[in-house]
């Protein structure tokens, strides 16, 4: 598990720009497990479930995290599959919060 999922989100006040070049693509390799950068505004990345009922649970369990970091990302449930969208919304991009989340996200795949 990345060091990342040790770290706890921080709610983000705006005023702040969105993480770019070098550091991002630092925190990216930190990240790694499947995560995309998308134009250097957000993350995403698909998880894959055998049936539907895990991956509601997985999303259950994404949901729970959110709420105890305060920090929300899209989430996209289909049958067997979902997909987490992650940036800040405040400063419409990037933080390091974005990809402890992510990190975090990543720690939860695995059923409980």
């Amino acid at each position: 598990m990345s060091d990342l999922a040790d770290k706890t989100c921080v709610p983000c006040r705006g005023g702040v720009p969105p993480i770019k070049g070098t550091q991002l693509a630092e925190l990216h390799r930190q990240l790694g497990n499947g995560w995309e950068v998308v134009n250097e505004h957000h993350l995403i990345k698909a998880y894959t479930f055998p049936d539907f009922v895990q991956a509601w649970a997985f999303t259950d369990r994404v949901a729970e995290l959110a709420e105890e970091q305060g920090h929300h990302p899209d989430i996209h449930l289909a049958w067997g599959a979902v997909r987490l969208e992650i940036w800040t919304h405040k400063i419409d991009g990037l933080t390091e919060s974005d990809f402890i989340f992510a990190a975090k996200a990543d720690a939860r795949f695995a059923p409980p």
